[in-house]
């Protein structure tokens, strides 16, 4: 919210950045444990000018009890939850405990960190590192409206076949020739808005929220690969994003929007020849040169039209 200073417009926000905090919860019986890792994210939104406009420093919530108050929270959750409830029960606390903070934005970044399985049997509180990450950002103002979005970063996925690129605009400019075989290779950034417009709207079921993380990201891959038997044929990047994100409306009826950064990760066909030998490599979609410098940038998004994205 912009306010008048000295005949300008004047906004400000501050926070903490980059707290790190990890959480571990036990089963009833001990034995078994559960985890997680959070890059957690704090802006406050609030009445603080005059610690701008008179050096008065007294309406100023400090980063570093920003910081402190996200590992008292995370001690005071005593039973599992999502990376989504987290940010909003931070945003709760700091617009309701606070007088002055009217907004309070909150985005965490959850590391991937998954259950091992020794001799088939999964680890009662063995982790390993995977690949994509969980990402989410809670909107909470003091009234209880909410914008809330999930997403995921790092996703890569790979087919080496049933995709091709034809038909593009051809001019002195264009060496890349036309093809109906290819590799199709991407690192997947998507992003998704839910509906609910206030904190008190989400359903109260335990996780739930992890669980739709875990259905979108199916969701996406799904429709990336297509059936497992033949797959799907892909006429480009374009064409299998905007497949992806109408995957995931069609299905979740709670997300209102939905955005998707796809790179295209260049597996070029690899010919070698000499003067004297003639073909010592010929290409036959079997070998490649992975590069992922330069690359293609493909990127959009979907909503529904009563969506406020």
């Amino acid at each position: 919210m912009a306010k008048e200073l000295e005949g300008f417009n004047f906004e400000q926000r501050h926070g903490k950045a980059r707290v790190r905090v990890g959480r571990v919860w036990r089963s009833k019986d001990g034995c078994r444990h559960f985890m997680v890792e959070w890059n957690v994210n704090i802006s406050l939104l609030s009445n603080c000018v005059a610690a701008y406009v008179r050096d008065d420093n007294s309406d100023i919530v400090a980063t570093d009890t920003m910081k402190n108050s996200v590992y008292v929270k995370a001690k005071e959750c005593s039973e599992q939850l999502s990376a989504e409830e987290f940010a909003i029960l931070l945003g709760k606390h700091f617009t309701s405990f606070y007088p002055q903070v009217f907004t309070a934005i909150v985005k965490i970044v959850e590391k991937p960190w998954e259950r091992i399985s020794v001799n088939g049997q999964p680890h009662e509180h063995g982790f390993k590192l995977g690949s994509e990450k969980h990402t989410t950002e809670a909107i909470v103002q003091k009234s209880g409206v909410l914008q809330l979005t999930s997403g995921v970063e790092g996703l890569s996925l790979l087919k080496t076949t049933q995709s091709g690129f034809e038909g593009f605009i051809r001019d002195k400019y264009t060496a890349l020739p036309e093809t109906r075989e290819r590799m199709l290779a991407t690192e997947v950034t998507a992003s998704w808005r839910y509906s609910y417009e206030s904190v008190s709207s989400i359903p109260q079921k335990s996780l739930y929220l992890n669980e739709q993380y875990l259905n979108v990201k199916k969701a996406l891959v799904d429709a990336f690969f297509g059936p497992p038997e033949r797959g799907v044929y892909s006429a480009s990047v374009q064409s299998t994003l905007l497949q992806m994100a109408k995957a995931v409306l069609g299905r979740f009826s709670d997300i209102s929007s939905v955005k998707l950064k796809m790179p295209n990760i260049h597996f070029l066909p690899v010919n070698i020849s000499s003067k004297d030998h003639g073909s010592i490599v010929k290409f036959d979609d079997d070998v490649y040169l992975p590069t992922d410098e330069p690359h293609g940038s493909i990127e959009a998004s979907l909503s529904r039209f009563w969506s406020k994205m």
